[in-house]
């Protein structure tokens, strides 16, 4: 199709069938002074992708490119329910996992050295509410990208796959994302493969392998329209050049280092660390030296990048030569593990989890359910995060000088990896009805603090008496690819980490996976390779498990006597208004007199909470004769409220009065009923019927 628009272009457009729907993409409608943008369609949903690029190279020693995924409320027809703040403003940690989940595969996808500011925005301006629009946000970025005529060697296309009834789909609704064992995100190139990410429910690695290969061949047709599409738009080569290390100061580095590394380094990370640090500055000091003091200040860092170049160098052939790496491990050795729990004596529960120089603590808070944490966003608007997991790691876990700030966008991934890992083993709501904030403060990095995190977590949850199904371990696994062959380490760290091609964490119990993500830095790999990956993950994840195991081998049976105590009742939903009361007079009231936390549920699900068990019981008590509804043949102990000449009229339930017929109330003959019975008398009677307007017989003589 192609019309003329008011800025004089043609609006050109692309579509294709996408998983049962049409996916259309469309130029030059909106977005005129853009590098590049598109909007996407795909059911009810459209998405602008727009693009930035900057004209000259940023001084600096990373490639600035920033992409974001702007959530807008009225696209799905919403105002934020916050009270206070209307206008969409910080992006939501939901938001903020979106944009991870597009940078990840495309970051890769530009050469080393580039170094022109690119800004990537993906704006959705409709959403439909049948599926989630975060793969139509990706190809959105990538379509825009592929149009600006810079080196993106692209395109990238993703999808969301599910698992219902045992077959694998894309675009989930709702309603069958419930009922999924399975959320992945696949994304990749035409030829490979370049991120994962998932969430799952103790599944096997070969149904993890079998759902990439579903969403490889799936996601293709997507990748085919942005080829079609920048056919037709033939964007204009950029002009640029790539900040890369000088030829001769790497040869000059290389042939100064040599002898110097190797099995010279291969020492365990704390002491191969100092080696590296001191043979750096003794590198520094005789460059200078050499080239002068004054001169060497402006190659300064163009010789540091070089020494680092040769350190990757070096760690990558001790790996794929000699299958001996850094700190001389096997490639499947994992380093030296230590864990403890409960030193913490006020918190209600907690654990230090270290694996070499690599240690996270973690520390769990319950809290009535009122305290979950109230989730409103485009997608969801006043939804429930029950389970928190919250992960800090300031500057001094580096060991750098570094400003304290809030949360990252590293931080906030970490945390929502670590915690994705532990919801499928939590207990129902139901069953611990507390909000459970976890906390993992990074002591030390040196590889995976986001699996350390993991493991510190679920130690500690056990600690606090949290019932888990099962528990959960994770590793960090590393690859390096040499032709065709690939090169798979277990519990990799830092340096293994840079030089490396790809990085993947793996959680999950003994029984099978609840968490995956894995990053790219080659051009797309193979389902094979990533299948054989996830499969040497198994026996680091169990060896792991058994080690937490012997430090805490099951659940503590009570809480913390800090932590609040917690009983729940459940209601008929009718009966709410009785504990509340008019104006919330009953519940304010049960509440200043017993000290206790009343919540309520919707579903009639009522939770109360003290420290103190008597007042538990008082309240419970209490709402117990606000809402217990009467059952035949149960004896109650009731007042009589009023006398007959057929019966008396006995008040067994706040608000509810029962009838003995004159009948009823001896097993003698009884002439008058005030013979027996006198106003205000307390008696115990048993239920004999309701019928079926209410109304309740009783019995003194069978009771």
């Amino acid at each position: 199709m192609s019309t003329i628009n008011p800025n004089g272009k043609d609006i050109i457009s692309v579509t294709t069938d996408f998983c049962g729907r049409p996916l259309k993409l469309e130029v030059n409608r909106v977005g005129f002074r853009t590098t590049a943008s598109v909007l996407v369609s795909y059911g009810d949903t459209i998405i602008l992708g727009t693009a930035m690029v900057g004209s000259r190279p940023i001084v600096l020693d990373y490639f600035p490119l920033s992409i974001d995924y702007e959530e807008k409320f009225y696209a799905a027809g919403k105002i934020s329910g916050s009270r206070f703040i209307k206008r969409e403003g910080r992006p939501s940690d939901e938001a903020i996992l979106i944009g991870r989940l597009i940078d990840r595969p495309i970051r890769p996808l530009f050469p080393k050295g580039y170094r022109q500011e690119v800004q990537v925005v993906a704006s959705v301006l409709s959403m439909d509410p049948s599926f989630r629009p975060d793969s139509i946000a990706m190809i959105a970025s990538s379509a825009a990208l592929m149009l600006t005529g810079t080196p993106f060697d692209g395109p990238v296309a993703g999808l969301r796959v599910g698992r219902v009834k045992g077959e694998f789909k894309a675009f989930l609704t709702s309603a069958e994302r419930e009922a999924s064992d399975l959320d992945l995100v696949v994304a990749g190139i035409e030829t490979g493969i370049t991120m994962v990410e998932a969430g799952a429910n103790e599944i096997s690695e070969e149904v993890v392998a079998d759902a990439l290969k579903w969403a490889f061949d799936a996601y293709q047709p997507a990748i085919k329209l942005q080829k079609e599409l920048a056919a037709k738009i033939a964007p204009v080569a950029q002009e640029y050049e790539l900040v890369l290390p000088d030829a001769e100061v790497q040869s000059a580095v290389d042939k100064w280092v040599d002898g110097k590394l190797g099995e010279a380094l291969h020492k365990p990370y704390a002491e191969r660390n100092e080696l590296v640090s001191t043979l750096r500055w003794e590198f520094h000091k005789q460059m200078a030296e050499k080239l002068g003091e004054d001169d060497y200040q402006s190659l300064h860092d163009k010789y540091d990048e070089a020494f680092t170049m040769a350190l990757h160098k070096d760690v990558r052939g001790g790996i794929i030569k000699n299958n001996v790496r850094p700190d001389g491990r096997k490639l499947d050795e994992i380093r030296p593990l230590s864990s403890e729990v409960g030193m913490l004596p006020r918190t209600h529960g907690s654990s230090i989890f270290t694996r070499g120089l690599t240690q996270a603590m973690n520390i769990i808070t319950l809290a009535p359910l009122s305290f979950a944490q109230i989730v409103d966003t485009m997608e969801v608007t006043e939804g429930e995060r029950r389970y928190m997991h919250h992960y800090n790691a300031p500057g001094y876990t580096v060991g750098e000088v570094r400003r304290l700030s809030g949360a990252g966008r590293r931080e906030i991934g970490h945390g929502y990896l670590a915690e994705r890992a532990l919801i499928p083993v939590l207990p129902a709501r139901e069953d611990f009805p507390y909000a459970i904030r976890s906390v993992t403060e990074i002591m030390s990095q040196n590889g995976s603090t986001s699996m350390a995190a993991t493991c510190s977590s679920c130690l500690a949850l056990m600690d606090a008496g949290v019932p888990l199904k099962s528990p959960v371990s994770g590793i960090a696994m590393g690859l390096m690819m040499d032709g065709d062959k690939a090169f798979v380490m277990s519990d990799i760290a830092d340096a293994e980490d840079f030089a490396g091609d790809m990085d993947f964490k793996v959680t999950g119990t003994a029984a099978g996976i609840t968490a995956i993500q894995m990053d790219m830095k080659v051009h797309g790999l193979p389902v094979k390779v990533l299948a054989e990956a996830l499969e040497k993950s198994k026996p680091g994840r169990a060896f792991i498990l058994k080690h937490m195991l012997e430090t805490i081998s099951e659940p503590r049976e009570k809480l913390s006597p800090y932590a609040p105590h917690i009983e729940k009742i459940q209601i008929n939903p009718d009966k709410i208004g009785a504990v509340i009361g008019k104006g919330g007079d009953v519940i304010k009231k049960i509440t200043a007199e017993t000290g206790a936390q009343i919540d309520i549920a919707e579903d009639g699900l009522i939770t109360v909470a003290a420290i103190d068990t008597k007042a538990i019981e008082q309240a419970m008590n209490w709402i117990k004769g606000l809402t217990e509804e009467p059952e035949v043949g149960v004896v109650y102990e009731g007042k009589v409220v009023s006398i007959k000449d057929f019966g008396a009229f006995v008040n067994i339930m706040p608000g509810i009065d029962g009838m003995v017929h004159i009948s009823e109330l001896s097993t003698e003959r009884v002439d008058k009923v005030t013979d027996v019975l006198k106003e205000g008398q307390i008696v115990k009677v048993k239920v004999l019927g309701i019928d079926e307007r209410g109304r309740i017989s009783l019995t003194i003589r069978n009771a």
